[in-house]
């Protein structure tokens, strides 16, 4: 579930959390964290922001003294300790460490492990995967044009060489069977890799928020290993020779299918890298604090908002739902089905008249189409950029209204509905259904009316549902993770986009309550971006490569454009 707003800890203070002290273990905001500062008692205390703070050590009695916390750990016996068993003979002339410190450095390897399966073990073999899926293409390419060769020699030969043009065709397919065959149990051993790793991913995250902390001086975390990318190789492709006509050697006049004498090279995998990181010292921060702390993007959430631009929308009176596309263009629709492409001088380049309505029912694919949910024909369409629409997926019984192209795979994720149920559905980029997603493990139902939808950059499935007031979050396997429903007493979630740095973005389209709010990727509610006081009723957003937001209105069609990071 999704966190309270995180508050400042000082007694009768609710401004916003934005600081933490490590020695005091306390929340502070800008203006506590000034006034700690100040203080004779608390001058010389480390002050860093929140997201930099040291976990506290989760508070544990002693065995042998339960009036006592252990506090200490003993680095020969490897055992936590108390204050006074320290003085216990059995401990006698032991070094010894500070146990918050030894928490906090198996804390910060968690994080470091789950960030090399996230940013080089999971890409790197997913690339390999993808680079198979290219030779297997290659590969049919490839054995037609030696069929196509093997064919017009035949045709030359009449009705002479009819008996060998089969016995040739059967030889190229059965190396084609051969060859895929090998490609295909490639293509198994890096998806059972990639299980391997998401499961080591969940021992990691287990261990990161696990209150028994003793597991984490323990030998089964201790021999936890990530083990190496599985190599394999790449495809000879073979040769077709052409033979010489000869009645006498009919066989030989088709020629034969070779396989060059070149001895296969291995997949490149590529190095891992280190993350760049960009950390300030704040207070008395240290080098080692920062060696220590979890690795940062060199853009973080900004302090303010900063209007960058501002464009209307002909054709559209409501811009409830935006899909940028290439070449700085971008589609926009309101909730009476107008759809309309336009550039960021307000030209219009196209118009369509669609069956949409407020809501998330366009995006752009990696191909730099448009699709779209037509719900009165329960059909997909998709329109190429030469403007020519034609149908995509039909989708039977239930009737689209959401729908996302994933930027990490080209998948095609759509919320639909039927009367009384609601789903999400995955189709692959040539249209093929390849996952529904219904329910959670208690087999409830996940969704009443899933309007906007969205993919977060760690695969995860965002989708706002109108009727649920809430965002419902479930990872890429469909299992639930969290809702979100907001930060006052009403919640109307509509448009929703994710960005660069796992942030989710939902407008609240309460009115009289509305906000963009800024929650980040496990549902921790960061900030409200936009409140009422600078903005009217907020509908459609996303966000572009260069971190901006653009946000539709909902009562004009005027398209804002705000810079969020910094």
């Amino acid at each position: 579930m999704a966190q309270h707003y995180l508050v400042c800890g000082t007694e009768d203070c609710k401004r916003n959390c934005q600081f933490y002290c490590n020695p005091c273990h306390q929340r502070l905001c800008k203006r506590c964290r000034d006034e700690h500062q100040k203080s004779q008692d608390t001058k010389d205390h480390e002050v860093v922001t929140y997201k930099q703070r040291k976990p506290q050590l989760p508070e544990e009695k002693c065995n042998l003294h339960p009036k006592r916390n252990v506090e200490i750990l003993c680095k020969d016996c490897n055992v936590p300790l108390c204050a006074k068993c320290i003085f216990m003979k059995e401990h006698a002339g032991h070094q010894l460490d500070d146990l918050e410190e030894k928490y906090a450095e198996k804390v910060a390897f968690c994080r470091s492990e789950i960030s090399k399966i996230q940013e080089h073990y999971l890409s790197t073999s997913q690339g390999l995967k993808k680079e198979i899926k290219e030779d297997v293409m290659e590969i049919k390419k490839t054995m037609d044009n030696i069929r196509n060769s093997i064919k017009a020699e035949a045709d030359s030969l009449k009705e002479l060489v009819d008996r060998v043009t089969s016995d040739k065709l059967e030889q190229a397919n059965k190396i084609e069977e051969t060859l895929l065959k090998t490609l295909n149990s490639q293509e198994k051993t890096y998806e059972d890799y990639t299980e391997y790793l998401e499961k080591l991913l969940k021992e990691f995250h287990s261990y990161k928020s696990i209150t028994n902390f003793r597991v984490l001086f323990s030998d089964d975390f201790e021999n936890l290993k990530i083990q190496s990318i599985p190599e394999t190789t790449q495809p000879v492709l073979p040769e077709f020779t052409a033979g010489h006509f000869d009645k006498d050697e009919v066989s030989k006049l088709l020629g034969s299918i070779n396989f060059p004498n070149i001895k296969p090279d291995n997949r490149r995998i590529k190095p891992m890298e280190k993350a760049s990181t960009q950390l300030k010292l704040t207070g008395k921060q240290t080098r080692r604090d920062v060696e220590e702390s979890d690795v940062k993007p060199t853009l973080s959430l900004s302090s303010s908002v900063t209007k960058v631009r501002e464009y209307t929308v002909p054709g559209v009176d409501r811009v409830c739902h935006v899909s940028l596309g290439k070449s700085g263009r971008l589609w926009a629709s309101n909730e009476s089905g107008n759809l309309v492409h336009t550039d960021l001088q307000g030209d219009q380049l196209q118009k369509i008249r669609t069956s949409g309505r407020d809501e998330g029912y366009h995006t752009v694919t990696q191909d730099g189409d448009l699709i779209y949910t037509d719900r009165k024909n329960k059909v997909i369409n998709r329109i190429k950029q030469d403007k020519t629409v034609t149908e995509f997926i039909r989708t039977g019984d239930w009737v689209p209204i959401s729908i996302h192209s994933s930027h990490i795979n080209g998948d095609i994720l759509v919320g639909m509905i039927k009367i009384g149920e609601a789903k999400v559905t995955r189709y692959n980029k040539t249209g093929k259904e390849i996952q529904n997603i219904q329910r959670d493990n208690k087999e409830q139902e996940l969704y009443k009316y899933p309007h906007y939808i969205t993919e977060n950059i760690n695969g995860d499935i965002c989708t706002s549902d109108l009727h649920k007031d809430a965002v419902v979050v479930v990872n890429k396997s469909g299992q639930h993770r969290f809702y979100y429903t907001g930060q006052g007493s009403k919640f109307y979630p509509y448009g929703i986009c994710t960005d660069l740095l796992g942030h989710i973005i939902v407008c609240n389209g309460c009115f009289g309550n509305n906000s963009l709010d800024i929650i980040d990727q496990d549902g921790q509610f960061l900030s409200l971006l936009l409140t009422l006081q600078q903005w009217i009723q907020p509908c459609g957003v996303c966000a572009d490569d260069e971190s901006h937001l653009h946000v539709g209105q909902w009562k004009t069609k005027t398209v804002t454009v705000y810079k969020y990071l910094q």
